[in-house]
């Protein structure tokens, strides 16, 4: 048993042991025993909701489809290629600098339809409880209409998806563009969503200019301290540091009383928690 109730949700499913947001990654976290997938999305130019956290080929994980790496900061914009094309560059080869443990697959960025359907097939076959998921819309509004929609848009491909597999109960819609939680809200009513922040701007401010209260706040684990903590539960909402990775840091954030901890290593936090247990 755990201590506390403390989700642990794995950042780009286990970016610290497997290739970013990819079906190895979603898979390692699943056998490990995460709460929840945390993973990014962006569009096609055929409209397809493509796991990925950015709208191009990185430079750092990416191979060409003739197997070279791919050279250029920002390769290609998803946007503009249909998924088909996007589905032979190799994005999981290429062990990632920052990552030492990480294991290099071959992997293509997949359809967040596959990820979530065979996500949901092998929690069963491992007849563990429903797990959640917690979907960055990745919007900027210097992006728009070069490398996605309008956020109303945007969000609309995300959720058709969501609902089409029937996980919009436990899926969480997280963004630093208050204008895709906004259009969130508006269109979706009752759909839980994170605000996602990496600035030091008063918690007022940031709600004052989301203008309602969402049912998580998402800042970047070294700015949680006590007095936010008790801030955000005043609010009634839940607080879920990213992203977090020494056991440490995870330690000190479960004193304060988090809600959950994103992770790229959540082989680390499970242990903790269970070691605690």
């Amino acid at each position: 048993m755990r201590p506390m109730h403390v989700e642990i949700h794995g950042h780009r499913g286990a970016r610290g042991l497997r290739p970013e947001n990819t079906m190895p990654a979603f898979r390692l976290a699943l056998a490990l025993g995460v709460d929840a997938l945390e993973m990014d999305v962006v569009l096609s130019g055929d409209g397809q909701v493509v796991v990925s956290h950015e709208p191009w080929f990185s430079a750092t994980l990416c191979r060409e489809p003739s197997g070279q790496p791919v050279r250029s900061y920002r390769r290609g914009n998803l946007y503009r290629m249909a998924y088909a094309e996007i589905a032979r560059f190799d994005c999981g080869s290429r062990r990632h600098p920052r990552f030492p443990h990480q294991q290099p697959m071959p992997a293509a960025k997949p359809l967040l339809r596959d990820v979530l359907l065979a996500s949901e097939a092998y929690v069963q076959a491992l007849q563990r409880p429903p797990v959640r998921y917690s979907i960055e819309i990745k919007s900027r509004p210097d992006w728009e209409g070069r490398y996605h929609p309008d956020p109303e848009t945007f969000v609309r491909h995300v959720m058709a998806v969501v609902m089409e597999v029937g996980v919009a109960s436990r899926t969480m819609l997280l963004s630093f563009d208050h204008r895709v939680l906004q259009a969130a809200q508006r269109l979706f009513p009752g759909q839980a969503l994170m605000l996602l922040v990496e600035d030091r701007k008063p918690f007022a401010a940031h709600l004052a200019a989301l203008g309602f209260i969402p049912a998580a706040y998402g800042p970047h684990y070294r700015l949680v301290d006590e007095a936010l903590v008790a801030t955000v539960r005043a609010q009634g909402m839940r607080l879920v540091p990213w992203t977090v990775n020494h056991p440490r840091e995870m330690q000190r954030l479960l004193r304060l009383g988090v809600d959950g901890l994103i992770t790229d290593y959540p082989d680390r936090a499970l242990a903790l928690l269970q070691a605690h247990s």
